[in-house]
């Protein structure tokens, strides 16, 4: 399987490493990555950190999630879920069901709040992004 090339919107493997030198900061860096989850596909917060560089972060990359409602560019925060697939940050969305509904309009099932065949849909930016 031939790997895709590197996205223009990342310019480094991980871009979070240089936040010490000011030129990035570590919510920024996770946002860049969730920006190039396709449409219909779902990530973790631990494949976001693992990919990033930093694999022992992934509750830095919820938190970045749930301040994700007041960035611009616009976020898409559904579509990054638990390990399990699990809308572990549906309670931090406008209102109640809308990440369910975000995921569904795009063509995920879910059913009690987690999504079905979850590693189907499963997009890590480890394999995807080079």
């Amino acid at each position: 399987m031939q790997r895709k090339a590197k996205p223009k919107a990342l310019k480094t493997k991980a871009p979070g490493r240089n936040r010490a030198a000011g030129k990035d900061s570590f919510f920024e860096s996770v946002y860049e990555v969730v920006r190039l989850i396709p449409k219909g596909r779902a990530t973790s917060y631990g494949a976001i950190a693992a990919y990033l560089g930093t694999k022992l972060s992934a509750r830095m990359v919820g938190w970045a999630m749930n301040a994700a409602g007041n960035v611009t560019p616009s976020v898409p925060a559904h579509r990054v879920v638990n390990r399990n697939g699990m809308l572990s940050g549906k309670h931090h969305f406008p209102e109640p069901g809308l990440m369910e509904k975000l995921l569904k309009k795009e063509g995920i099932k879910i059913k009690n709040d987690t999504i079905v065949d979850f590693e189907k849909v499963f997009w890590d930016p480890s394999r995807e992004l080079l």
